[in-house]
Formats: C-alpha cells, sequence, structure tokens
C-alpha cells in the first residue's frame, strides 16, 4: 500500500476539513485521532483556515510529519516535524506551526486601530 488517506471534516466553530496521509508506512489509530484533534485546536489561531493537509512519512529510522495548512485568502502555511516515532514528529510539527500561526496573527492585529479611550481628546 503506497498511501492511505484518512479525511474528516467536523462541523463545529470552525469548518476545517482535515487530510491525513501516511505515506509507505502504518501510522497507529490514536496518532490519527490525535492529529485530527490537534490539528482542529489550531483554527483559534488561524480562523480563516479552510484545510489542512498532514503527510507522514518513514524513511528508515526517521518518522516525519508534515502539515499544509490553507489559509481563505492567503498564502498557506507549512510546518513538517521529525522523530523516532510518529507522535513525536505530530507534536513538533504543531509547536512549529503553531507558533507560525501566532506569529502571522499577531502581525495582522498589530495593524489595527488604537483603542478608543485613548483617541479621543477631552474638551
Amino acid at each position: 500500500m503506497i498511501a492511505t488517506v484518512h479525511t474528516s471534516t467536523r462541523a463545529e466553530r470552525h469548518d476545517l476539513r482535515v487530510q491525513i496521509t501516511a505515506r509507505h508506512c502504518e501510522v497507529p489509530e490514536d496518532v490519527l485521532e490525535r492529529t485530527e484533534s490537534q490539528v482542529q485546536a489550531l483554527t483559534k489561531y488561524s480562523p480563516r483556515a479552510s484545510a489542512a493537509d498532514v503527510v507522514y512519512t518513514e524513511e528508515k529510522l526517521t518518522k516525519t510529519a508534515e502539515i499544509i495548512m490553507h489559509i481563505h485568502g492567503g498564502e498557506p502555511v507549512v510546518a513538517q516535524g521529525e522523530g523516532s516515532e510518529f507522535r513525536s514528529a505530530l507534536d513538533e510539527m504543531i509547536e512549529r506551526i503553531s507558533r507560525r500561526l501566532r506569529r502571522q496573527r499577531e502581525r495582522r492585529t498589530d495593524h489595527k486601530a488604537p483603542p478608543l479611550g485613548k483617541g479621543i481628546s477631552e474638551g
């Protein structure tokens, strides 16, 4: 089997399509469930995220997890994690993409107008 695809769409607060693919490897079911829940949780950093593609690969002793998060109206955000197990690769990948999404969100909110109370002159 070359690739196994696990697709899920949850109709929660945000409609985020999560597609998980395993290339040349078998990913345990608990890791697949954890992947889906952690990727769904990333919508708190980027509410405009529309889809996420997660790819697991295995080469010799290295296991790799890569995510491509598609943002509506923006560029896709990519992160990768490596480890001796799929769980550690997933943790590293989630940490990296959450850091990038937080940074994007902070940059976007820095350009907002000052609070109303500070811009009004007393008179």
